[in-house]
């Protein structure tokens, strides 16, 4: 067997950096994914973009350049129509700097209260650097905001975000559900089917 190639995934957050690496080992790719936690960078990166597109390359960048190693880097955000975009951008941190998801959640609900038009659509980006050289991959899924939380599984807005064609949120279903129609999984998808096309 072949020895893994590593590449570095430019978040502190375990339950992304997992998410992601069962979709890679699940296709028995040459590449262990890890988290910048696990090879002990512990600084954030600030994330000053005003696009998703702009966030995910400013990370792998800021990783790329202080590890000099292949890695990628994602940034998602939930789009709420009758919001103008918002959360978008500032997804994570829609509630204040420090603030948990459950207060994003109450609060994009609390803007939504009375509001008949409840569709969104999640978005992720993904920039992957390899060899040095860039590369950028899109997944999105559709759907609507319910008005109250519900399941138990999943993390950030899934409680709250109801696909398109299902009668329940991220957060109800399996883990392989989510990843087999969710927005990351898409892009890591197509991140996937780059990878595989260069070991034929």
């Amino acid at each position: 067997m072949c020895e893994k190639r590593r590449l570095i995934l430019a978040t502190h957050n375990e339950h992304k950096t997992q998410e992601i690496r069962d979709l890679i080992i699940s296709e028995d790719l040459p590449y262990e994914v890890v988290s910048l936690h696990e090879i002990g960078d512990d600084l954030e990166i600030e994330e000053t973009g005003e696009t998703l597109m702009e966030n995910s390359q400013l990370k792998a960048e800021t990783c790329h350049r202080r590890h000099h190693i292949d890695c990628f880097a994602d940034d998602t955000g939930l789009e709420v129509t009758s919001l103008g975009g918002r959360p978008g951008v500032y997804s994570a941190r829609y509630a204040g700097p420090a603030c948990r998801p459950a207060d994003n959640i109450r609060k994009l609900l609390h803007e939504l209260e009375g509001v008949e038009d409840r569709t969104a659509v999640f978005k992720t980006v993904i920039t992957l650097i390899l060899d040095d050289k860039v590369h950028t991959f899109e997944g999105q899924v559709r759907g609507a905001i319910t008005e109250q939380p519900r399941g138990e599984d999943g993390f950030g807005y899934d409680p709250i975000f109801q696909p398109e064609g299902y009668d329940c949120t991220f957060a109800q279903m399996s883990e392989e559900e989510k990843n087999h129609i969710s927005h990351r999984g898409r892009a890591v998808e197509a991140l996937i089917c780059f990878l595989r096309s260069l070991h034929g």
